[in-house]
């Protein structure tokens, strides 16, 4: 019997549902929860695909990454994995993190979501600005300066090479609200106004954490 095809609503982007994940993302205590947080990401990986091809450098990248997490949150210490809070000071504790070069533990949970870290600051420059921007703004100018302020320094210079050229070819600010499949120019801007804040908060949570904690620098 065959498979049902799947869904092609399932790989459609939807702005609502990355609001949606990252509202779940802090708890009481802001803690992040790293189910939440991947399922977030999942679908600003269907955000960059939605663009075509140009973005495939990260996506792909990003997926392989939330596929190692998604193995630790279904994995036999599962629990230890239920925010990155609780991630952190598990492979800490029992040295599961590569602290000064790349060893034994090159997927740890700190390292992998390092890498999705760092990304989601470039997303989260780049959705601000096309927030706030005008109807003649360029996409190209707005992406590029959110990534030279994130994540190219992380980048060799092939890689950011590469995104400069991938940059000069993204489609107008309109194609862009489209795909996000909320409504109009305005409503897209009201929930991005939600998400953006979210994102921010969950990345600046994250980041305080590593820094305390000296892991913004992991090989």
């Amino acid at each position: 019997m065959a498979a049902p095809e799947a869904d092609p609503q399932d790989h459609r982007f939807s702005l609502q549902e990355v609001l949606d994940s990252f509202k779940l993302c802090l708890s009481e205590n802001k803690e992040v929860y790293l189910e939440h947080y991947v399922s977030g990401w999942r679908g600003l990986v269907k955000f960059l695909n939605s663009l075509g091809s140009v973005f495939g450098f990260i996506s792909k990248d990003a997926v392989g990454k939330i596929n190692i997490l998604e193995g630790y949150l279904e994995g036999d210490n599962s629990s230890q994995y239920a925010t990155i809070q609780l991630m952190v000071k598990y492979e800490l504790d029992n040295q599961l993190v590569d602290l000064t070069k790349r060893g034994n533990h090159p997927e740890s949970g700190c390292r992998t979501l390092l890498r999705l870290h760092r990304a989601l600051r470039w997303l989260e420059l780049f959705l601000e600005r096309l927030r706030v921007s005008g109807q003649d703004e360029k996409t190209s100018v707005m992406c590029a300066d959110a990534y030279n302020q994130s994540l190219s320094q992380h980048h060799p210079w092939v890689v950011r090479k590469a995104a400069g050229l991938a940059f000069c070819v993204l489609p107008g600010r309109e194609a862009f609200f489209q795909v996000m499949n909320v409504g109009s120019a305005e409503q897209v801007v009201s929930v991005l106004g939600e998400a953006v804040p979210l994102i921010s908060e969950v990345y600046q949570i994250t980041e305080t954490l590593y820094a305390e904690q000296q892991l913004l620098q992991l090989p």
